[in-house]
């Protein structure tokens, strides 16, 4: 996708460690018009899939999300990084974050995702495809099926791409990162 490409070279940074951090225009403060773009890219590259839900992790994979949800027609659903005391029929999965360098657990109410759904996962960033990992889970525990998987940002460089692929999932990934070595962001 070019305007996300684009914006990628023009105000993302790198950080030590291959973080690329993106948080002016996608996960912190959100250029809405660029996000409703990717949100039109991922209902176009997922035409024809028969969705029921959109799912993803909170915090940052929410805007695309909803967005993509909103075009769709269909309800958003996040999984939680902590347990809410009013949440009953609890699914749980550990996730390690690539970003944070722990791990904690997921979370969604079975009351939220049923069997038999098919579920489109969106989210900001494929690393290592621990989040992506743990939604698949979350789903199997419920009976629901990841129909697909569509991410704003990929990182080539991990092995996250690789291992859903060859997991038989159908991944789309708006931009690809090559590498950040020596702080220079290289898309594919």
């Amino acid at each position: 996708m070019k305007a996300l490409k684009e914006r990628i070279l023009q105000d993302g940074r790198c950080l030590e460690g291959g973080v690329l951090k993106v948080d002016n225009f996608i996960n912190h403060q959100i250029d809405a018009t660029l996000m409703m773009e990717i949100a039109k890219e991922f209902v176009r590259r997922f035409e024809g899939t028969a969705i029921d839900k959109v799912i993803t992790v909170e915090a940052s994979g929410i805007a695309p999300a909803i967005m993509v949800a909103n075009l769709l027609g269909v309800p958003m659903l996040f999984a939680k990084k902590k347990v809410p005391s009013t949440m009953n029929g609890i699914l749980k999965s550990e996730v390690f974050s690539f970003t944070k360098s722990r791990s904690y657990n997921i979370c969604i109410s079975d009351e939220f995702l049923k069997k038999g759904e098919k579920c489109l996962f969106i989210d900001d960033f494929l690393a290592n495809g621990n989040a992506a990992l743990g939604m698949i889970d979350l789903a199997t525990q419920a009976g629901a099926e990841i129909v697909g998987m569509g991410f704003v940002i990929e990182k080539a460089f991990q092995n996250g791409g690789e291992l859903l692929r060859n997991k038989g999932i159908h991944v789309e990934s708006l931009a690809i990162i090559e590498s950040i070595e020596n702080c220079r962001i290289k898309l594919k």
